[in-house]
Formats: C-alpha cells, sequence, structure tokens
C-alpha cells in the first residue's frame, strides 16, 4: 500500500499530528533494521566511556537514517555507520559538553530558586511560625518550583537536535552540533516541546507494560532467591535487563524518527530545502 508520511514540506509548520504520524510511519517501516540498532546501541551501555559514545552515535544514526529517507536519500546501515562511526569521539566530547551544559543550567536554577524562596520566606516570616504564613509559603514554593521545571525544560529544549547535526551535516564538530540545534529550534521551544511530550505519552504503554512484567518476574523469582542460588541471581539479572534493554530499543527509534521529523522541518523552512516527502510502500 503506498501511504504518504503525513506532509509535502510547505512553508507552514508542522501540527503536531503531522510530526508524530510520519515519526509512526517512518519507524514502523523500518522497525526491524531501527529495533535491531537501538538493541546494540544500549548493549554498549555496558562498556564504560567507549560504549557510551558508541551508544549515542547509534542512535544518532537512526535520526540520520530516518531523515535521508525524508530527503529521498535513502542510506544503507552499514555507509551511515561508517560516518557515525569517523565521529565517535566527537560524539563523546558532544556528550561531556552537554552534561556540563546541563548540570551548570541545573545549578543556575537552583541556586535562583533558592533565593527566590529564602526571599519569599523572609517576607513572610516564615521562620517565626504561624500556620497561615507556612501554607502562603508552601504554596509559593510549589509555584516556583514547578514554574523553575517548566523553564529548565524549555531552556533544555534548545539543545533537542544536538545528536543530528553532528550524525548527519559536514563539517560538523561537537560544538557546532549544539550551536546547530540552539539554531534551528530558535522560536520553535513551544511546539519542539509539546510534540516531544506528546511523543513520549505515546509510549507509555509500553513502559507500563514492561513495569508489569518486570513486577510477576520479581514475584516469581522471590521465593526462589531466598536460598541465595548464584544461577537463578544471575537469571533475575539477565531477564530484567534483557527486558528493559528491549523495551527501551522498542522506544528509542520512534523518539528518534520524531525528531528526525522535526530537524527535517526546520531545516526546510529555515533553509529551504524545498524537499518533498515521498510516497512509501509499507
Amino acid at each position: 500500500m503506498s501511504e504518504n508520511l503525513g506532509f509535502t514540506g510547505n512553508a507552514e509548520a508542522l501540527s503536531v499530528g503531522n510530526v508524530v504520524s510520519a515519526g509512526v510511519r517512518l519507524y514502523r517501516s523500518h522497525l526491524k533494521e531501527y529495533f535491531l540498532l537501538a538493541l546494540r546501541a544500549y548493549c554498549w551501555v555496558l562498556v564504560p566511556i567507549y560504549g557510551w559514545a558508541k551508544f549515542y552515535a547509534l542512535s544518532a544514526l537512526i535520526g540520520r537514517l530516518a531523515f535521508g529517507d525524508l530527503v529521498n536519500q535513502p542510506e544503507s546501515i552499514r555507509s551511515g555507520e561508517n560516518f557515525v562511526n569517523a565521529r565517535l569521539w566527537k560524539f563523546l566530547g558532544t556528550m561531556l559538553l552537554m552534561s556540563l551544559i546541563g548540570g551548570g543550567i541545573g545549578i543556575g536554577f537552583a541556586i535562583v530558586l533558592g533565593i527566590i524562596l529564602a526571599v519569599a520566606g523572609a517576607a513572610l516570616g516564615v521562620q517565626n511560625g504561624g500556620f497561615g504564613n507556612a501554607a502562603i509559603f508552601s504554596l509559593i514554593a510549589f509555584l516556583v518550583v514547578i514554574v523553575g521545571i517548566f523553564i529548565f525544560a524549555w531552556v533544555l529544549t534548545r539543545f533537542y537536535l544536538v545528536d543530528l547535526p553532528l550524525a548527519i551535516e559536514e563539517d560538523c564538530d561537537a560544538t557546532g552540533t549544539i550551536k546547530r540545534s540552539v539554531e534551528l529550534t530558535k522560536g520553535y521551544v513551544g511546539r519542539i516541546f509539546l510534540i516531544s511530550f506528546v511523543a513520549i505519552l505515546i509510549t507509555l504503554p509500553i513502559q507500563i507494560l514492561l513495569q508489569i512484567v518486570t513486577s510477576v518476574v520479581q514475584l516469581i523469582f522471590t521465593p526462589l532467591l531466598q536460598d541465595g542460588n548464584a544461577f537463578l541471581s544471575l537469571v533475575f539479572f539477565v531477564l530484567v535487563f534483557g527486558m528493559a534493554f528491549a523495551s527501551n530499543a522498542v522506544i528509542l527509534p520512534f523518539l528518534q524518527t520524531v525528531k528526525a521529523v522535526i530537524y527535517y522541518d526546520l531545516r526546510t523552512r529555515r533553509e529551504g530545502f524545498g524537499l518533498q516527502l515521498r510516497d512509501r510502500e509499507v
């Protein structure tokens, strides 16, 4: 059946539904390939440093492959993997830089929130007691924390695309890919935040199912593990981690294909790709 992936590269911003639908169709048409790539990526997480870089690179590779389909230039997994592997240490550098940036932003927000709450507490005289003042302060604290979390997430959304330029664009390094993400997302943070939020909501059933299955496995193994059997403990460990890796390997490609659609859309409107999504046999 021939099926359009959801939009036609026009000048208007894509709706949340169109972006998510396009991501679903891309993912569905490459379900096996993307799942196996994601599963490999999660296996590399067990290897410190080098494995973390491999995880990041393979995750970005899924976005690169999806973007290739969007611009009607499909690429083999081997070719794409050769490209990202050549930039492996740049991916590690990007991870380190983003850890520093994220940590710095987090610390900055924590300090600001602490100052606001301290000033509010002093103004209300909370330290002197009084149920009314304490209740008002609790309400203020709750609102400040909620607003702070929202602003923090809003700022971090500027870095939403940080892995894709490095995986796709020529002459890009760790600092360049961060700058590109900030540049491309300018003016579209709210829309990107909403799309990513909806995409995460769609994955909730899989996460809930994993929790149910994990709980069942724990109930089965708990009485068996009371004797301290090393073999059964190993089997339990492998089962739990295997299920976690498998479920995450189902979710990651979907989130990456949605990200690839957003990246395509932003580059189309900002840089005038003027490209069309091709029809696909699925």
